[in-house]
């Protein structure tokens, strides 16, 4: 598990990517979403939470505003074990809980940032207090 401090840190290199060219990858059609209720999938959920507005640029305002409170946990890219963590948040919505998984890259291997959203869906199973270990009583 990360020390708050390394959730904090991470947020913050992501936020600078971000206000500094960074490449924003959303995958909003995902291979998993073929077999899942499509309330579960990441185009449904962005279309429905900002519909009147440019998914990347919504995004990446969402993004800068996650918080170490909203952190959950860190996972190895199993499918990339050389690329850099993931980082799992989980927000609400309008009374419904979003699950948000991404990876932030400081100058990658073409000399630039990248910030990689691999999830931001709404959650298929409710939040509890116990997923944020940050989350201030």
């Amino acid at each position: 598990m990360n020390h708050e401090a390394e959730v904090q840190s991470f947020l913050q290199s992501m936020t600078y990517a971000l206000n500094n060219g960074a490449q924003l990858i959303f995958q909003d059609r995902r291979r998993v979403d073929r077999d899942r209720e499509i309330k579960f999938t990441n185009v449904y959920t962005v279309t429905k939470l900002f519909p009147d507005e440019n998914p990347a640029e919504a995004l990446k305002r969402e993004l800068q505003q996650l918080h170490p409170e909203n952190y959950i946990r860190t996972v190895k890219d199993s499918r990339f074990p050389k690329r850099s963590e993931m980082r799992e948040f989980g927000k609400v919505y309008n009374d419904e809980d979003v699950y948000i998984k991404i990876r932030a890259e400081l100058l990658t291997s073409d000399g630039q940032h990248s910030v990689f959203v691999m999830s931001f869906h709404f959650a298929e199973r409710p939040f509890t207090e116990e997923s944020f270990p940050y989350k201030r009583k």
